[in-house]
């Protein structure tokens, strides 16, 4: 039986009682350390018994037969399922996780599609993962119960003794720092947010092998920050660091190289190579940067990139001379390594730990008397107070052209003289003004003396927000030079920087990384951060500052901001500029021609200089323009801001004044000229002769205005019966003297009732109207032609009385019985309106199609406008 085929026999149903009630073996680990904290330097702090205890269960993990020859994202999908598992402890839901396609999509760095169609069937095919369907109350899916299978099958057979059954801290241990390292980050409403991991941005293609081969990584990294390389022999097209993530990963040593190289632009990890006393380059050596920053290895970027050996080479042990060993160690004025020390006993005078060798030129030679007077004889440097020689490597720990570089030397000196060969001048240290000096003590002690313009340390990490820590990440280095002052002014400019780039970008999350490419491009053209002699003035004025190749806003460099591609506005200038010059050139052969070359060059320049200077004085002119049209355009505005307050005003006089007219029809004061009830009644009078007239369309002789008006009246006693009707059943539904309490109110609820009453009705009527209407001697007549007409389409010609043809022609001949009756029901209602107003001599209100051709020619003045208001 294989080994899949036996895990499955084995497992029982998923998620069966069997799973929890497996025994377990006793066991416990001790010498485990877990450090404190929350962030991510904390998450990345493992003890050494952690590290090596989720490294065990790692490579436990990823060396089960179920997982052999599945990819990358299927892997990673399994420890990040492993690390979410429920730790043993006698619960039906143990050595289970729960998560869902999306959400562990967003760990791997890939959609949920993928995952559902690439990575959890594949997961299922090999028996690494059971998976159960958890559903709401409503019965749709909400998620997905997992079981890793080599965690089940660990408990089954060892128990706690397994790599795999770790404890729920050491679980937790490990799930903290998944999330430190690639984790997508959340945003909960009751609890702290929890920050995206270092690769949380890096998706897509090989996203899933760059977060795996980062976790084994670090987990085989010291707390040093160096990466455990392997031994043997190996490529040196590859390197020894790519063969070490090569066995990691269990991929080829060229695959591996191109992971390296895309966490090192990511800003991870740092390659390197061991210094020798050769000044050679020696053996390569890869830092994981956050382990590094995490323990403290201060500057980490700097050991990456320098090493942690120190750069000057061993005094040859047979060297005579200056170069050879002094006569007596122990004598006064002997030269230490970089530093005045105290006499010694001859059993100390072996190199201090951590001390750098002396560099490779000649040491102090102890003078044999003291002179009363300085001859200039090289190696004499007490002077006239009985002090100690100076150092021979006093000033040469300065950084050229670094106004910092006593300060951020690691060995100040008090007062400096020259080297040999020097001329006596004012030291450069006392120079410098706001710098820290030392002065020695007795005992070989430093004492750090301020000056009154000392200058307060900036910071070495970049700043806590992740934008500007993506943003910022090129000029890390010069970063760490600034002071604190200076920090401050460059977050500033780069928010500010950040948020402009925002608006122009469709994808303003997009930015950071867009300003992060610009300061690695301005750093190209520069040579590198050591070419950089200010880097405050050089981020501020060069590195952050766009510069645009056109008039578009969006051009950077000839380059779009917000495609990344080429400026299409540059082309255009460029193509403008050529065609400029041809036909200057062309109007010099046709105006001089058998003129020489020499003079044919500089009569061109002359013309392209002054067509030049004429682009400038009509964009001078061009710029002037636009000013005086800004202004007149801000003179209109704030005019406009005028008349519309001035106008809000006297519309709010007016309906002041209008608010305390009494109603017209019963005299009610402070009614705004109408009351609510005569207002209510207005309504249903002018709805009850509406629907009289609609009655009329159908059931009386138009020519006839008797016949009108009793069909009217005849209405008009319905309508007000059932408005009788309505009004009895209001009365008995209220209690006795309720109405008399609030008149006003009792009138208002009773034409409302009214109101509704005509307003139900009058759908009905026009309902009646158009089935009439529909009956008449024309309608049928347009019926028929329909009908015929649509027998004779040519489609229904074969067979014109077949069920198809029928049906279509019912169809449209009763939408054209319908149109023939909306036609006749509106001319007809429309000619009761005209005569209607004819007999109350009142106008009939004109369509609006007539009204607005007659308003629109007009203006709107000022007192128009506040007429309309009003």
């Amino acid at each position: 039986m294989s080994g899949v085929a036996g895990s499955a026999a084995l497992a029982p149903m998923f998620l069966d009682d069997s799973v929890v009630d497996a025994p377990v073996r006793p066991g416990r680990r001790d010498g485990l350390r877990l450090l404190p904290g929350g962030g991510l330097d904390d998450a990345l702090r493992l003890g050494r018994g952690m590290r090596l205890r989720l490294l065990a269960a790692i490579r436990a993990l990823l060396a089960d037969p179920s997982l052999t020859g599945l990819g990358d994202a299927a892997r990673l999908a399994t420890v990040v399922l492993y690390a979410k598992s429920r730790a043993l402890e006698g619960r039906k839901d143990d050595l289970q996780s729960y998560i869902w396609g999306a959400e562990l999509g967003r760990w791997l760095g890939m959609t949920e599609s993928t995952v559902h169609h690439d990575v959890l069937p594949v997961l299922r095919e090999t028996n690494a993962l059971h998976t159960r369907m958890v559903t709401n109350d409503e019965g749709h899916p909400v998620g997905l119960d997992c079981l890793v299978m080599p965690l089940w099958r660990a408990h089954q057979d060892e128990g706690a003794a397994h790599p795999l059954a770790l404890s729920k801290v050491e679980l937790a241990v490990l799930l903290r720092l998944l999330e430190a390292l690639f984790g997508p980050g959340w945003t909960p409403t009751d609890k702290e947010p929890t920050p995206p991991g270092l690769l949380a941005d890096r998706i897509g293609k090989g996203a899933a092998t760059d977060r795996l081969g980062l976790l084994l990584m670090v987990l085989n990294t010291r707390a040093s920050g160096w990466l455990q390389l392997c031994g043997g022999s190996v490529r040196k097209k590859e390197g020894r660091g790519a063969a070490t993530l090569s066995r990691l990963l269990g991929c080829s040593p060229s695959g591996a190289r191109k992971v390296l190289a895309r966490l090192t632009k990511a800003g991870v990890v740092s390659r390197g190579r061991k210094a020798t006393v050769t000044r050679m380059n020696g053996r390569g050596r890869v830092m994981l940067l956050p382990v590094a920053r995490a323990y403290g290895r201060i500057p980490a970027l700097m050991e990456a990139v320098q090493g942690s050996e120190p750069v000057f080479s061993e005094r040859p042990d047979g060297a005579g001379g200056d170069l050879g060993p002094g006569q007596d160690a122990n004598a006064l004025g002997t030269s230490r390594v970089c530093g005045a020390r105290p006499a010694v006993e001859a059993g100390d005078l072996e190199r201090p730990d951590g001390a750098e060798f002396h560099a490779v030129h000649a040491s102090v030679v102890t003078p044999v008397s003291s002179p009363p007077l300085s001859v200039g004889c090289s190696g004499e440097g007490r002077g006239g107070k009985g002090r100690r020689p100076e150092r021979v490597c006093v000033r040469e720990d300065q950084a050229a052209g670094g106004e910092d570089a006593v300060a951020e030397s690691a060995l100040s000196v008090a007062e400096v003289g020259p080297l040999r060969g020097e001329k006596p001048g004012k030291s450069a240290v006392d120079e410098q003004g706001g710098q820290r000096a030392a002065e020695v003590q007795p005992g070989g002690r430093q004492k750090v003396v301020a000056s009154r313009k000392m200058r307060q340390q900036g910071r070495v990490d970049l700043p806590d927000d992740l934008g500007l820590r993506v943003a910022l990440g090129p000029v890390a280095w010069l970063w760490a030079g600034l002071n604190r002052w200076q920090q401050d002014q460059v977050v500033a400019a780069v928010n500010a920087e950040l948020e402009r780039l925002k608006d122009l970008l469709m994808q303003p999350e997009g930015a950071p990384r867009l300003l992060a490419d610009r300061l690695t491009d301005r750093l190209e053209e520069t040579g590198g951060e050591a070419r950089v002699s200010s880097p405050f003035g050089w981020i501020t004025r060069r590195g952050l500052v766009q510069r645009p190749a056109c008039s578009d806003v969006r051009c950077d460099d000839g380059i779009r901001l917000d495609t990344g591609g080429d400026c299409d506005n540059c082309g255009n200038v460029i193509h403008i500029r050529r065609a400029r010059r041809v036909r200057i050139a062309a109007d010099i052969d046709r105006e001089l021609p058998g003129i020489g070359a020499a003079e044919r060059r500089q009569v061109l320049e002359d013309r392209l200089r002054e067509h030049a200077v004429a682009e400038a004085e009509d964009f001078v002119w061009r710029r002037e323009q636009a000013l005086v049209e800004q202004a007149r355009r801000e003179t209109a505005r704030a005019a406009a801001r005028e008349r519309g307050e001035r106008e809000r005003q006297e519309a709010a006089a007016a309906e002041g004044v209008r608010q305390l007219l009494p109603c017209e029809d019963c005299g009610q004061g402070r009614s705004a000229g109408l009351c609510e009830a005569c207002g209510l009644r207005r309504r249903t009078e002018a709805a009850i002769v509406e629907a009289g007239l609609v009655a009329a369309t159908w059931a009386a002789d138009l020519d006839d205005a008797a016949d009108v008006a009793a069909v009217a009246t005849h209405v008009r006693s319905t309508l007000e019966a059932d408005i009788e009707a309505t009004h009895q059943q209001f009365l008995e539904l209220m209690e006795p003297g309720e109405l008399e309490a609030d008149r006003v109110a009792a009138a208002s609820v009773l034409a409302f009732n009214a109101l509704q009453v005509v307003e139900q009705a009058l759908p009905e009527y026009r309902s009646s109207a158009l089935g009439r209407l529909g009956s008449t001697e024309e309608a049928e007549e347009e019926a028929r032609r329909a009908y015929r007409t649509e027998q004779n389409r040519r489609w229904f010609r074969a067979n014109p009385n077949g069920a198809d043809a029928v049906a279509a022609a019912t169809k449209a001949a009763d939408a054209a019985r319908e149109r023939t009756a909306e036609y006749l029901f509106t001319v007809r209602l429309e000619q009761l309106r005209e005569r209607t107003a004819d007999r109350t001599g009142q106008a009939a209100a004109a369509p609006w199609s007539v009204r607005l051709t007659e308003l629109a020619p007009r203006t709107l003045d000022g007192e128009t406008a506040g007429a309309v208001i009003a």
